[in-house]
């Protein structure tokens, strides 16, 4: 693919030769990526690089007159980016009375309320201060769709209101709620609500068509959870797929200039999908479903910005004051899951695009 680049400094063609670099050599970040950046209604950079498949089963190297080139066609498992739409949702419906951020969650779904989970509100599972663990293993269970019994019974393990603990959970439930509260399944919520007016045809949820999609894992025992061979099209996040593909939590996949698209009109006011003031609340602290000011992934970007990173290699920051934007998919975990994930690649880039603005300073 002929990238995009355009700007007025060195760094969105220093941004491109990067994200060029990240799917070769011996030991790469991720097999494939694409990237898009931009301000306000300006792209600044559109880059594709790498393959949506480098490696078939049990780690053998396809040769590269096999492999397919990712393009800005490719659909990538987004994992943990579909919290952002579980959050975008949830709001949405206290803009239309259905739900109160204050409210109980145990008041749209009871059975959350038991082992004294009755206090915890709608915000509390928004900002991840619900006491609740990181995730449970309905993956081990043996129906499926898994059953959510588990959550039901699990007590909270921290002090609600004071200590913040990121969790899976708490947005499988607010997955549930927006089902409870709307009388739709969850993909027909994000449809309906978000993805259908902004045009956003190539996001939703798996399994998609493998050939359009890039591969992820070769999901085996024992450095994964389960035992399911090389994914492709179907969703990589063990509880996802267990609890039916459709979740809170995981499951969506999309393109990176749709991603941009949605970026473009939450910046823009929220666009057909949320009021200006209710975006503007989203994103003060500490952010509802949305993680604040955290170079780690943001890099330059950082203070100021909003985002959240995905398990399988995806990121996507917004900058509110300025307008900017960057949305970085990529399969690092293909062929396997790395032992300790690295998230250099995503803090350099963006510290390239707040350079290219001229963001802020730095060394």
């Amino acid at each position: 693919m002929t990238p995009t680049v355009s700007g007025m400094t060195t760094e969105p063609a220093a941004l491109v030769r990067e994200i060029s670099a990240l799917p070769e050599g011996e030991r790469p970040w991720c097999g494939g990526v694409a990237v898009v950046a931009g301000r306000g209604p300006e792209t600044l950079v559109r880059h594709c690089a790498g393959w949506v498949q480098r490696w078939a089963a049990r780690g053998r190297e396809l040769p590269r007159p096999r492999r397919q080139p990712v393009t800005g066609h490719t659909l990538f498992d987004l994992a943990s980016l579909t919290k952002l739409f579980t959050a975008v949702a949830v709001v949405r419906e206290s803009e239309r009375g259905r739900v109160a951020l204050d409210e109980r969650a145990a008041v749209y779904v009871p059975e959350f309320g038991r082992a004294g989970k009755g206090r915890i509100t709608v915000r509390d599972l928004l900002t991840h201060r619900a006491g609740l663990p990181p995730e449970l293993p309905f993956h081990e269970r043996r129906e499926r769709p898994a059953s959510l019994e588990p959550l039901w019974r699990l007590p909270p393990d921290l002090p609600r209101d004071r200590l913040r603990r990121y969790s899976d959970l708490g947005m499988i439930v607010l997955g549930v709620l927006l089902e409870r509260v709307t009388g739709k399944g969850l993909a027909e919520v994000v449809a309906e609500g978000i993805t259908g007016p902004l045009g956003m045809a190539d996001t939703r949820f798996g399994p998609v068509p493998p050939e359009r999609a890039a591969a992820t894992e070769d999901q085996r025992r024992p450095w994964a959870k389960a035992d399911r061979g090389m994914l492709r099209g179907e969703v990589h996040d063990e509880n996802a797929h267990a609890l039916g593909g459709v979740a809170g939590h995981a499951g969506l996949f999309s393109t990176a200039g749709d991603l941009a698209a949605f970026c473009r009109a939450l910046l823009g006011g929220g666009g057909p999908v949320l009021r200006a003031e209710t975006v503007r609340t989203m994103w003060e602290p500490p952010g509802l479903g949305w993680e604040l000011d955290q170079p780690w992934f943001m890099g330059g970007l950082a203070p100021g910005a909003a985002g959240h990173t995905g398990f399988t290699g995806t990121s996507l920051v917004v900058h509110p004051a300025s307008g900017a934007y960057l949305v970085m998919l990529a399969t690092a975990v293909h062929p396997v899951r790395p032992e300790r994930p690295d998230h250099r690649p995503r803090a350099a880039a963006g510290t390239r695009l707040a350079r290219a603005l001229g963001l802020h300073s730095h060394p």
